[in-house]
């Protein structure tokens, strides 16, 4: 309820499932008290499909009793749960509540299959076939919607298969990016490089880099408007995982390689997002994941796979 902006609603709900209850009984009521007719017949005039008659019998007690049985029961759980406007009900229940509860329970019940995994290092809880077990289904829940089941990435998001890591692929660096998450901005930069023309002689020049397809003379005329890219990107546009920024000169495109793809980005920026999941992942499964990410770009095949 407290997503209402008014206090109206909360009102309106109650009477309306107060209203709905009252009516019931009501209702009851009255189709109790009717009478059976006089008349021989005791129909009610109606007939059906030539030969189907309307009895005006009342119901019997039976089934009047389990309708009210079933309103009683209505009241006692408006009572005990919530479900009339903000009241919470004597319980106190809540959906957030049983969801913290069964969260809490699953954690005391995992922690004696964490608590091994947790006193090893990340390289040998990454040789673990328990362990590797338990952190691709971390992974396939919580990472592979992004990167990929198969942790390839696609674009826009990172390949964790490789060697190429904005933040550092150190097993305490993956930790605290699943930790705390990363936000990499680049400001649109077209300003500060000037007309389209120059945008392209940069594009060029930053293929340059790489060795990629390019037009040599643009790249030469680019180069020195790549200067305000430099503050980021370092000067040998080799980037900067001390904040993020990519290596230019690996020929990896995060968001899409060619003359057009990097005069998009010149042109309008990019804000990425990787959510932190230190609030849904205990630290225990923290450090499983991040064996499983680690061994992905640091262990033979035979060793990554032996699962």
């Amino acid at each position: 309820m407290s997503d209402f902006t008014s206090s109206f609603w909360p009102f309106f709900i109650s009477f309306i499932t107060i209203g709905g209850i009252v009516g019931c009984l009501a209702l009851l009521f009255c189709t109790s008290k009717v009478q059976q007719m006089s008349d021989t017949d005791n129909t009610t005039g109606h007939v059906y499909d030539e030969d189907i008659v309307e009895m005006n019998n009342p119901l019997p007690r039976w089934w009047m009793w389990l309708f009210i049985l079933t309103c009683v029961f209505g009241v006692a759980y408006l009572i005990i749960y919530p479900g009339l406007g903000t009241y919470k009900g004597l319980l106190g229940w809540s959906e957030v509540k049983q969801y913290e509860l069964e969260v809490a329970e699953t954690k005391q019940r995992l922690a004696p299959i964490y608590a091994k995994f947790t006193a090893m290092k990340v390289e040998d809880v990454a040789r673990d076939p328990k362990a590797m077990a338990i952190g691709e289904r971390l992974f396939m829940n919580n990472c592979s919607q992004c990167h990929g089941s198969d942790a390839h990435g696609s674009k826009g998001f990172p390949n964790l298969t490789d060697h190429d890591w904005l933040h550092g692929g150190s097993p305490e660096k993956i930790k605290e990016t699943i930790t705390l998450g990363r936000h990499g901005v680049m400001p649109p930069m077209v300003q500060a490089v000037g007309s389209q023309d120059d945008v392209k002689n940069v594009a060029n020049y930053v293929l340059s880099l790489s060795n990629s397809p390019h037009d040599a003379n643009r790249a030469k005329l680019g180069k020195e408007k790549f200067a305000v890219c430099a503050a980021c990107h370092g000067a040998d546009g080799k980037g900067n995982q001390a904040i993020g920024s990519p290596n230019l000169t690996d020929n990896i495109w995060l968001h899409g390689f060619g003359e057009a793809a990097i005069m998009e980005r010149i042109n309008l920026g990019k804000d990425n997002v990787m959510p932190a999941q230190g609030e849904r992942l205990t630290p225990e499964q923290i450090h499983v994941l991040t064996a499983y990410i680690w061994r992905f770009s640091n262990l033979p095949n035979n060793q990554a796979s032996d699962h």
